[in-house]
């Protein structure tokens, strides 16, 4: 098992200029911090929410792979018990990326959740279903660990099973969304996700990504593909 500081990935931006690159952070920051300000009463509302719900954190940490392979903290609103077996997700994870799960099994937000997880609470149904648990990621944004665009940053568990041709997915920051997020997420495999990935590399841009954005919202309000 490769660790999760030393992942071998593209040592460039594939293209990425530097301009695209810089004006890309500003978009992102701008974004993120209006969006911040103008949310601070949905954020309130889920914290409430998640703190009612269960015992623990209100907000979920986690360890993710960012850009070039490396680790920063992920931040949610807990959907989950703080007793939950994060073996289950683990294994669920190991088949879907090796083609032997069920495709719908995969939801929003995270790479992959699972339907009728017993480990998520009622209130974190809710949040996942709204996709209101991925709100504090706009942080994750600010600091610069994300992009509001940009490929899923995988679990480091979840590299256990990549290929190397995988890992072209991580030359790039990650992203809140982005085309997978638009394209049916839990209805497509994994390699499918991979092809979106690269695909939205390949085409970075500012406009992609407002375009992308814009997507978003009634995917979101639709909650198509979310589970």
């Amino acid at each position: 098992m490769q660790s999760a500081t030393h992942v071998e990935v593209p040592t460039t931006e594939l293209g990425y200029s530097g301009w695209y690159r810089a004006s890309k952070r500003i978009f992102d920051l701008v974004v993120a911090s209006v969006l911040i300000v103008c949310l601070l009463p949905v954020f309130f509302f889920c914290a409430v929410l998640v703190w009612r719900s269960s015992p623990g954190p209100v907000l979920f940490r986690q360890p993710r792979i960012g850009a070039k392979g490396r680790e920063f903290t992920f931040l949610k609103f807990r959907s989950m018990r703080v007793d939950a077996d994060p073996s289950i997700h683990r294994e669920y994870v190991a088949k879907f990326i090796n083609g032997e799960a069920e495709q719908h099994k995969a939801g929003n937000g995270s790479m992959f959740k699972l339907v009728a997880d017993p480990r998520v609470t009622r209130a974190g149904q809710f949040l996942r279903k709204t996709s209101l648990d991925e709100l504090p990621q706009l942080f994750n944004v600010v600091r610069g660990n994300m992009s509001l665009v940009g490929p899923r940053p995988p679990i480091p568990y979840e590299l256990e099973n990549y290929r190397p041709e995988h890992y072209r997915r991580l030359a790039v920051k990650p992203g809140i969304t982005g085309l997978w997020q638009i394209s049916g997420r839990s209805h497509t495999t994994f390699e499918e996700m991979i092809a979106l990935d690269l695909e939205y590399i390949r085409r970075a841009s500012l406009l992609t990504d407002l375009s992308v954005l814009i997507k978003t919202l009634p995917v979101v309000l639709n909650q198509r593909g979310a589970q």
